[in-house]
């Protein structure tokens, strides 16, 4: 079931077409990845789900209706540029945004403490946003996002400026709000996050979609069939199906890469099994930055 249906959206600006009949639907609860190149128009799309701005051409459906001015509070939005008042001091600055999302100022100020006591910023309460490093102001720009507790979050690079300690801590958080309900649209250029967290992906390029489907669908579409042995022995002369692509003497044992043709992996493992003591046996799979610069490289040519 699609939270938000995104259906033949087209945006133009003077000249230049940042968005050209894009289709997309996001599943609900799941982590939706929003992948492309700079300009490949990802920020026009999330400006038009967030009302920023308005489609010239399709129309975007939220839970089936189209999507309305008062849905803004169902929508938490982390912008790549970031947006805090930089005078301002941030329990205030939080308050006033959780304000403006609807929230009584008692439960907003319930929800912040909490918030900024997980985040370990309640001693800054009465700092400014000017005061504070790039990692903290983004901690405060994520709980003014999500402080609402919204059914759509919309993430725009939300790892920047953060430490690894504090981008793990914040995936934690990412995954628990998937596991409480929300819907998430993530986009990032981090593919190992893509790896990480992504159900669902779909790549934009030059203000199209060249690449759609659940993570697992398109790890297996991109498969070489091509696997990683470790042995120890004297490699046998593979049968029909099966090409030897490399061999090699490796740290512990030695290694040879095996590609299959018309043979399956368990067939392959019960004509080695016999001759050779096998230490790791695997498949090489494409990571997400291979098959983004694949994807994009083909959709250029």
């Amino acid at each position: 079931m699609s939270l938000l249906s995104i259906q033949n959206v087209v945006k133009r600006y003077q000249q230049h077409t940042a968005l050209s009949g894009v289709s997309l639907e996001v599943p609900q609860g799941k982590i939706f990845g929003l992948l492309g190149p700079n300009g490949a128009g990802k920020t026009s799309l999330i400006r038009i789900i967030n009302q920023i701005t308005m489609p010239d051409e399709g129309q975007i459906l939220l839970q089936g209706k189209p999507l309305k001015a008062e849905d803004v509070h169902r929508i938490g939005y982390l912008p790549e540029e970031r947006g805090l008042y930089k005078k301002m001091k941030i329990g205030e600055q939080a308050l006033y945004l959780a304000r403006l999302k609807g929230l009584s100022r008692a439960e907003a100020n319930k929800r912040i403490k909490i918030w900024f006591e997980k985040f370990e910023l309640q001693p800054w309460w009465n700092k400014k946003v000017e005061e504070l490093s790039k990692g903290m102001q983004q901690k405060v720009q994520f709980i003014c996002a999500v402080l609402h507790e919204p059914e759509l979050i919309i993430l725009d690079e939300p790892f920047s400026g953060f430490d690894p300690i504090n981008a793990e801590m914040l995936k934690q958080e990412i995954l628990g709000m998937k596991n409480r309900g929300a819907t998430i649209i993530f986009s990032t250029h981090r593919m190992e996050s893509v790896e990480e967290l992504c159900d669902h992906v779909a790549l934009i390029d030059k203000s199209k979609v060249v690449l759609n489907g659940a993570t697992r669908d398109i790890k297996k579409q991109f498969s070489t069939n091509t696997f990683r042995l470790g042995f120890d022995g004297i490699l046998p002369t593979l049968p029909a199906g099966f090409d030897l692509i490399s061999e090699r003497a490796g740290h512990d044992w030695q290694e040879a890469r095996i590609q299959l043709n018309n043979g399956s992996s368990n067939e392959l493992l019960l004509q080695l099994l016999p001759h050779l003591k096998i230490h790791a046996f695997e498949e090489e799979v494409p990571s997400f930055n291979e098959i983004f610069i694949r994807t994009v490289k083909n959709a250029q040519a």
